[in-house]
Parts: structure tokens; sequence; C-alpha cells
């Protein structure tokens, strides 16, 4: 019979480099060691090691049972691991969506404190327009950050957690900067849009400041938007925390006088399954985006 503990006679031989080192790790006398090995062999009618020279190696057949072997002793190891953090009240995973205007690298100190009190697995996946509420509704996200809703869902919790500023922007050589009022809907019509895709797969999907009969690009992230802006193919809104960079080294000019516009910010998690893990997150959320906002 494979037991688990043959399993980590045969890791240690093998990352040791012998015998009597894996014997030293593993608190055991080198012959017992050399007996157990023989007897797994006996056991399952297979040889692992060669001994014709002057070091036992692996044969072909024990390296298989030694690779096959690190992949069980790893999923115990995860077993155990998943079964003590819900022991102790904390969930497996917890998924924070993020609309994609929220710059993704304002919420990865989150990871590593998190990491610090939970073995929490953390996801976080970027979503357009529709797609922020519908994934909050369907449970493919525990937590949400998105501006705020028109209407909200029905049992949501919505915290508003602070402002973000978007506005118009183009490339610096953008025709549209020639215009006494670039932000006439008449003016705006003469260029094309840029438009990150709603990620909804199932609700109608939105779209915000593009007219009708408008040239459009639609691309599949807001990394993408911000890219198609550089490259100068058309116009669109940005939030300031993308932009920024790109308007301070004069790459993107603000379109118009005063084309900033104020969105509010919201956290929003559906009221059920509550975990030590989602608990801790929509503290720790709320006062990371005051000390950066």
């Amino acid at each position: 019979m494979l037991s688990f503990e043959a399993l980590m006679v045969l890791d240690a031989i093998d990352r040791r480099g012998s015998f009597a080192a894996a014997a030293e790790e593993l608190g055991r006398a080198p012959s017992s060691l050399s007996y157990q090995v023989q007897k797994l062999e006996q056991d399952l009618d297979l040889v692992i090691f060669d001994r014709s020279g002057h070091k036992a190696v692996f044969t072909k057949a024990g390296t298989l049972l030694l690779e096959r072997g690190r992949l069980l002793l790893t999923a115990v190891d995860e077993m155990i691991a998943d079964a003590s953090t819900l022991a102790h009240g904390w969930e497996l995973d917890i998924t924070i969506a993020y609309d994609g205007l929220i710059k993704f690298e304002t919420l990865l100190p989150l990871v590593d404190k998190l990491g610090q009190v939970s073995k929490t697995r953390m996801r976080f996946q970027e979503e357009i327009l529709a797609g922020c509420w519908e994934a909050l509704s369907q449970n493919r996200a525990d937590i949400l950050i998105a501006p705020a809703p028109s209407v909200a869902p029905p049992d949501v919790k919505i915290q508003p957690i602070g402002k973000l500023d978007t506005l118009w922007v183009a490339h610096k050589d953008h025709p549209i900067h020639q215009h006494d009022n670039p932000l006439d809907p008449a003016v705006r019509k003469l260029y094309r849009g840029i438009a990150a895709a709603d990620t909804a797969r199932h609700l109608p999907p939105l779209t915000h400041n593009i007219l009708d009969d408008q040239p459009l690009l639609t691309v599949g992230s807001m990394h993408e938007k911000l890219q198609a802006l550089r490259a100068g193919v058309g116009i669109a809104t940005m939030s300031y925390e993308h932009a920024k960079p790109y308007i301070e080294n004069g790459e993107l000019v603000l379109i118009g006088d005063d084309p900033v516009y104020e969105l509010e910010i919201v956290m929003a998690w559906n009221r059920s399954q509550m975990g030590k893990a989602k608990s801790w997150c929509i503290q720790h959320i709320a006062s990371m985006w005051k000390e950066r906002f």
C-alpha cells in the first residue's frame, strides 16, 4: 500500500540527495528508510531506485511516483490549510470586482494586508458599466467598487467611500482641440469615440458619452481604451487616475475648458454570506480609499 508517509520519504530523499540526509531530516535511521523503500518496492512490485551505481537514483517508475506523489502531498497540504481557514471563520476565496475607471494598482495593498491575517485567496476582476452590478447580483463577486447606481439593487448594502474625477481627453495632436467648443455634441459627433465594452453577460449592455451615429471604437478593457487614446484614434472620458501620467507628460490633453466630472464611488456587497474576509475587506477598502483620495 502506498501511504502519504512513503511519499514524504521519497520526496525527502530526492530533495536532500541521499538516504542518510533524508533520514536526518525526518528524524529516522537510514536503515529504517532503506527498509521502508524496499518494502514499498515489494508491495508495489516495481523498482523505485536503481542501485547499480555508487549512488541509488530514481528509476523512471520511481520518478513518476515522486512527481505524482508531490501533487498529492500538495493537495493534502492545501486541504488541511483550507479546513483550518474555514474552521476559524475565514472564507477560502473572496472576489472583489471593480469598475474599470478605478486603477487596479490602488487595490493591491489589500493583498499583503489580508495575507497577514488570513490564508483566504483573493481574486480581483475588472468589470465595465452594467457588468459591475450584474457580477454582484449573480454572485460572481463578493464585493463591488463602482460608481453609485441610479437605483440601488435589492438586498445589497451600498456604502459611499469617496469621489473619482473623470474628464474628456484626446491625444495632443487630435483635431478636436482646434474647435472653439469641442464638447458640443455636434463637434464630438465628428470624431470617433472610444468605449470599453460593457462586461454584462445577461443584462442589456450600456454605453456612456457615445452619440448616435458617432464613429465608435469598442475595446475590451480600460487599459486598451487608454492605449487607443494615446494612439490618437479617438476621444473619450477617462478617470483622472488613469490619465494623470499622460496629461502630465503632455501626451494627452483635456478637451475643453472645464471638462472634469465627479463621480461618487461606492462599495457594495450582498447582505448574506458575511464571513471574516468579507468583513475585513469592507472595513479596509473604505479606510484605504480615504487615505488615497
